[in-house]
């Protein structure tokens, strides 16, 4: 500063203006110092540590490139440069350091949240990521991390120490609490799910008060995003699923089977004791022959000196029974069923739809467009081998059905 004072000085220029002068010379040559400083960090020291990014084998380093933490890093160096010029400014000097310093922060944060996405995305690299999520815990550290930043800003700017500055935050607990009430119950929810192992990413979940039935896309601090079947984006509150029950298909696809519930509805009319015509047309049907065989023989020897003038003073089968049967072996013997879970033909109680038989089982095809296709050709099948025993599948008369009746 003297120098150039006294340089001016000397060519005759007056005091008051050479200390003007000089004080713009002196700015002209940090922001010239400035630029070189940051240009020489991006155009050589940036891309020389970008070159050997590219060219070794570790792939996590990669990431930090797509964050652009190099990047933001370089921006501290003119911070620095104007940092060690501030004792020129005699009368500034303080002023000029406090500004840099909010301002070296402030870059600082944002290079640690995107080292944190970093962590995240090297995170989802692994398979353990689908199972344990690691995004809104981040989020955690992130909000600490910006609190704690602006906190030593202000202390910074205004001379005090931060610690009387948390002091005065805590009584302004409770309107924060009531302000950010959402956000708070969102964070201790999604601290749940996460710990609890209550949902994954992918995870199928059902949720009918707020239309979400699909896949879960993220969990953030927040919020929990699902895309549904339909291709729509819903996203709900995460303490929405903590107060409110939701349903988890995960156990189902973990478990390698889903369920087939689902009745066929008998016409009454047609249930009846079988003829001896009926049971030979039953033994030739593969899945029951030694069945009949063997229940014949044994309701032969039950029903020796019995009187057998009506049908019901015996013991007898019957083409609902047999029928029953045959469905438990078909299922028995269907490759797509899965065999070491439970398999079950019921009666259910008969209304005035009939008497309701009940397959209960297990696809080993967890997919939904498969499962579909096994349950359709599976009761293809029942619907159609019915009338083989006798049986007829009920359903309440058409306006063709009374045309017929009237027309004949």
């Amino acid at each position: 500063m003297e120098f150039f004072r006294d340089l001016l000085i000397g060519y005759g220029v007056g005091e008051n203006i050479a200390s003007y002068f000089t004080y713009g010379i002196i700015i002209l040559i940090i922001i010239i110092v400035s630029t070189l400083a940051y240009l020489i960090t991006k155009k050589v020291i940036l891309r020389l540590i970008l070159h050997f990014i590219e060219n070794n084998s570790v792939e996590w380093d990669r990431v930090l490139v797509e964050r652009r933490v190099f990047h933001k890093l370089a921006l501290i160096v003119p911070a620095i440069v104007i940092y060690l010029f501030a004792p020129v400014f005699k009368s500034y000097e303080v002023t000029i350091e406090k500004i840099v310093f909010t301002y070296v922060l402030i870059i600082i944060v944002q290079v640690i949240s995107a080292l944190l996405d970093c962590v995240d995305d090297i995170y989802n690299t692994f398979p353990i990521s689908k199972t344990r999520p690691i995004k809104g815990l981040l989020q955690v550290v992130k909000i600490a991390a910006y609190i704690i930043t602006a906190i030593i800003i202000i202390a910074n700017l205004i001379g005090e120490s931060p610690i009387i500055l948390l002091s005065g935050i805590g009584a302004l607990a409770a309107v924060f609490s009531f302000v950010f009430k959402d956000s708070i119950l969102g964070l201790v929810a999604g601290i749940q799910l996460t710990t609890n192992d209550m949902l994954r990413i992918g995870d199928w979940i059902e949720l009918p008060n707020y239309g979400v039935d699909g896949f879960v896309q993220e969990i953030s601090l927040v919020t929990v995003r699902v895309k549904n079947f339909d291709n729509t984006i819903v996203s709900i509150p995460a303490y929405t699923l903590i107060s409110d029950s939701f349903k988890n298909w995960r156990g189902m696809q973990d478990s390698g089977g889903r369920r087939i519930k689902r009745s066929i509805y008998i016409d009454t009319n047609s249930i009846d004791f079988c003829t001896d015509e009926m049971l030979e047309k039953f033994k030739k049907i593969e899945y029951i022959r030694d069945y009949i065989i063997e229940r014949k023989k044994e309701i032969d020897e039950y029903n020796k000196g019995h009187n057998l003038e009506s049908p019901v003073n015996g013991r007898r089968l019957t083409n609902i029974g047999v029928f029953r049967v045959y469905l438990m072996q078909y299922l028995k013997n269907h490759p797509k069923i899965h065999q070491g879970m439970t398999q079950m033909v019921r009666q259910l109680a008969p209304g005035e739809n009939g008497l309701p038989i009940e397959i209960y089982a297990f696809t080993n095809d967890t997919n939904w467009i498969n499962y579909e296709g096994i349950q359709a050709d599976i009761f293809d099948h029942i619907l159609a081998a019915a009338k083989e025993f006798g049986l007829r599948i009920f359903q309440h008369p058409s306006g063709s059905d009374i045309r017929y009746i009237k027309d004949g």
